[in-house]
């Protein structure tokens, strides 16, 4: 039985990587921190999984600034695969909080490959490193591929930057079987509410149902590369599965603005976008990107990579189960409003009895 360690497996893209592995029958490790509350929502579901008789999927306490606690880990289990995926992945947070997600990001990549090598799984374990297409920033061509130079345009870019290079590095110098996705922004039901998609989803959902008024969002002129999250993991673990390692982009090759994705999301649910966007310039990056589009065609070539889910089919399946989620908040409310008029009721008969 492979087993596989995954960093960052509480979030999107690890949450479908373990279940994906899962399926193909790993064994599946993940790191997460030690915190007062379980942040586990997106694999509770897993521990559940009648298939799963062996409790295949097992969680340790650990943080990608810990190298100490990464090597004894790295030396208990003896990884098959490192799935790298932990990160402070928001990147207009990163303006805010640089040092630390250059520690996270940086700092943490090359915490696990140094344990790699003192841990001499060099020749035994591959690696993949969560690369990003904020690595282009300030992009010098359109689309933009494993060739394209890199100019980010935030502390989180070039946090990626530096962790890429040092994957580069790490297969150059020591031999070590390491492969980088540059995935371009993946989505799905399970993003967070933080990121732009999410929220414009989530948003537009509740104000069809009258449970939010408005939508405040930044730069609605910044063009992306959307793809599904679920379909951009498998592309992670193929990239493990070739002789020789390599770097990729994962991307549709389609881009499409905040703008557009508001439009789309909106008239689903037959409202105007125009009436509940309105502008917040605090969600305005200092430095922005403008436009990020892939061209994906050396995955496509090598790996097969053929997107099912590109823009249109992405806006359905966030928006028709936040829709869900907006229903269920909506009928919880309504329930606990009419338990509360029963009990201010039954009072009122006591205190008139």
């Amino acid at each position: 039985m492979k087993r596989a360690l995954i960093t960052g497996i509480t979030g999107q893209d690890g949450s479908y990587l373990a279940e994906l592995l899962l399926d193909k029958g790993y064994e599946v490790h993940g790191i997460i921190r030690r915190a007062s509350n379980f942040n586990t929502q997106r694999i509770d579901h897993l521990y559940s999984d009648p298939h799963d008789k062996n409790g295949r999927l097992k969680l340790h306490f650990g943080d990608l600034t810990d190298s100490t606690a990464l090597v004894k880990l790295l030396y208990d289990l003896q990884p098959h695969e490192i799935y790298n995926l932990g990160a402070q992945s928001h990147v207009r947070v990163s303006f805010d909080v640089p040092e630390s997600t250059g520690d996270i990001v940086g700092l943490g990549t090359l915490r696990i490959l140094e344990a790699i090598r003192d841990t001499k799984l060099i020749d035994k374990v591959r690696f993949y490193q969560a690369s990003s297409s904020e690595m282009f920033g300030k992009a010098q061509e359109s689309p933009q591929s494993e060739t394209t130079p890199f100019w980010p345009r935030s502390p989180y870019g070039c946090a990626k930057v530096f962790a890429h290079c040092l994957t580069v590095n790490y297969r150059e110098s020591y031999g070590l079987h390491a492969s980088s996705g540059i995935l371009f922004n993946h989505e799905s039901p399970r993003r967070g509410e933080t990121f732009v998609t999410r929220k414009i989803t989530r948003a537009a959902t509740r104000i069809k149902l009258g449970l939010q008024d408005k939508l405040y969002l930044g730069n609605l002129d910044a063009k992306r590369d959307w793809g599904y999250a679920k379909e951009y993991a498998e592309m992670m673990w193929l990239m493990l599965q070739q002789d020789v390692p390599d770097d990729y982009v994962v991307a549709t090759g389609e881009s499409h603005s905040v703008r557009e994705f508001c439009e789309a999301v909106f008239a689903r649910l037959d409202l105007d976008w125009e009436d509940y966007v309105e502008y917040d310039k605090t969600y305005e990056r200092p430095a922005e990107v403008d436009l990020l589009v892939g061209n994906a065609s050396k995955a496509r070539e090598k790996l097969g990579w053929d997107p099912q889910v590109k823009f249109e089919g992405l806006i359905r399946l966030m928006t028709d189960s936040d829709l869900d989620l907006a229903r269920e908040e909506k009928a919880h409310r309504e329930a606990s409003k009419q338990l509360a008029e029963k009990s201010n009721t039954a009072e009122n008969d006591e205190n008139h009895g």
